[in-house]
């Protein structure tokens, strides 16, 4: 419900309030901070943007006080579009700051596909004035962009205070916001569900359809190499098809010197699945909850995983019929 602050303002107060006619901001209500659902979508949104910048090195505590001044956004940029920038690595002053954040931001639409800024929920002056409501809309929207098969929280809403200085005064308004939808999920899994875990909840013929299917994915782009996977359970433990495949797919060579082609041991085997971890990582291709550990151990459920990501990235660029397996 609206209500009109000033309607009866003071004679001197009409000059004041002429200063910021026609401006609007929009401001979380603190009580929708505690809703459980919003505190899930903040963590999931810090976990995601730690785990892209763990080869940079960078940690964010606050979503809203770590990304205000363009270094974290810069670095995301480059990592999950391998966009170079030309702009100072850290910017002291506001003014930088603010030239800084328009020349990422202005980057970062453009890659989004916002053809007119005005329509994004976010601007320059809102990320450097530390707003909590347009920087987790830029987040939410370079991950559905960028990664869309990371899982965040359905329908999750918040209630925001409109305020608008009008002629007569300052005018508020309280109205729901929604910060992510039922459709942001996975297309796999409208709950959010991980579908891996999903799956080896099935019939054993259906998890051995969908391990086919992958494996037959392996194999197409694999056979240039004279490689060939017949047991998704086991070949993949020491991390060598892995690496091998990763770089295939996307393109780069690895050089022998790199990993163990041969692993002798558990240490080497430990060291190229790791390897092959960071590689997915610096792709801006997130697997969660995956432990080397579980690769090297043999797990099921974690080999498909990853394999399953590298699978949703590239069946479409790699012929109908990976796309067609899936089906």
């Amino acid at each position: 419900m609206a209500t009109d602050v000033f309607s009866n303002p003071r004679e001197e107060d009409p000059l004041d309030v002429a200063l910021f006619q026609g401006e609007r901001r929009k401001i979380i209500q603190p009580t929708s901070l505690l809703d459980p659902k919003v505190e899930k979508l903040k963590d999931v949104l810090t976990s995601w943007i730690n785990k892209t910048l763990t080869p940079d090195h960078i940690v964010v505590q606050s979503l809203d006080e770590d990304l205000f001044d363009g270094l974290v956004l810069h670095h995301l940029l480059a990592r999950l579009a391998g966009v170079s920038l030309s702009v100072d690595e850290i910017a002291v002053t506001a003014a930088a700051q603010i030239h800084k954040l328009g020349v990422v931001l202005e980057e970062v639409n453009k890659r989004l596909g916002l053809t007119d800024d005005a329509l994004a929920k976010w601007n320059v002056q809102l990320i450097h004035n530390k707003d909590l409501l347009a920087t987790i809309h830029l987040l939410v929207t370079m991950v559905r962009h960028f990664q869309p098969d990371l899982a965040l929280p359905p329908n999750v809403k918040v209630e925001v205070v409109l305020v608008e200085v009008t002629k007569t005064g300052i005018k508020s308004d309280i109205q729901s916001e929604d910060l992510t939808e039922e459709s942001l999920q996975s297309p796999n899994s409208s709950s959010g569900e991980d579908p891996i875990e999903k799956l080896l909840t099935l019939d054993a013929h259906k998890i051995l359809l969908a391990k086919t299917s992958i494996v037959n994915f392996v194999n197409q782009n694999m056979s240039s190499m004279g490689l060939q996977v017949a047991d998704l359970d086991t070949q993949f433990s020491d991390g060598v098809i892995l690496l091998l495949l990763i770089g295939q797919l996307e393109g780069f060579f690895i050089p022998l010197g790199d990993f163990h082609l041969s692993p002798a041991n558990h240490a080497e085997m430990v060291h190229n699945v790791t390897l092959a971890c960071d590689f997915l990582l610096d792709i801006g291709l997130n697997v969660p909850n995956i432990d080397p550990e579980d690769i090297i151990s043999r797990d099921v459920g974690a080999t498909l995983k990853v394999l399953y990501a590298l699978f949703r990235r590239h069946k479409g660029k790699h012929g109908e019929s990976a796309a067609s397996a899936q089906k």
